[in-house]
């Protein structure tokens, strides 16, 4: 009987090593994916809340979520800076805001604004105003003149590549609740 005792007894510690096996291989796959869901939601959390982005991305996420406001400026005609003083400009000018409450802002300085964008479109010339160039470069400075009244800065415009020479990337923008000028009309006779 002793013979088959110990047959008996050698299968059975046998037979519990797979079973304890078989635990801690579950124990260790439930520690692991519980780990995983832990990092992964906490990854996901840091990503959502990220370190803080740039104000200008606060804006862009805001106006995807709320359509931005736009405001026209009334129609201007203007005398360009050609020589002799005979070709002018109408130019109309809408800007793009980020809420009502920048709306009423900017028509609080309305007449400021209007005085500005007159004197920088007095001092253009027709060959640069025809020119895309020079379309962009104007709504450029039209939105420095329009943010200046409400404390905001738009950074100057980089010098063009030289030859030879790549131009630098551009710098992120500080945010600016003034998105962009839009042209509504541009004649130049």
């Amino acid at each position: 009987m002793s013979a088959p005792a110990a047959a008996d007894a050698a299968p059975k510690p046998k037979g519990k090593k797979p079973l304890i096996l078989g635990a801690v291989a579950v124990l260790l796959l439930a520690v692991a994916g519980a780990a995983w869901m832990l990092l992964g939601r906490g990854h996901a959390d840091e990503e959502e809340a990220g370190a803080t982005p740039p104000p200008a991305a606060h804006a862009k996420k805001g106006k995807e979520a709320t359509p931005p406001v736009y405001l026209p400026l009334e129609n201007m005609v203007v005398n360009l800076a050609d020589a002799g003083g005979e070709k002018f400009a109408q130019v109309g000018v809408t800007l793009e805001v980020m809420d009502q409450k920048t709306s009423d802002q900017v028509k609080a300085h309305l007449p400021g604004i209007r005085s500005a964008v007159l004197m920088l479109v007095s001092q253009r010339t027709s060959e640069e105003l025809l020119t895309r160039e020079g379309k962009e470069k104007l709504a450029h400075d039209i939105l420095r003149e329009a943010s200046a009244p409400l404390g905001y800065e738009v950074e100057e415009d980089e010098p063009p590549a030289q030859e030879g020479k790549p131009r630098k990337r551009p710098r992120p923008v500080a945010f600016n609740p003034i998105y962009r000028v839009l042209f509504s009309s541009f004649i130049i006779q």
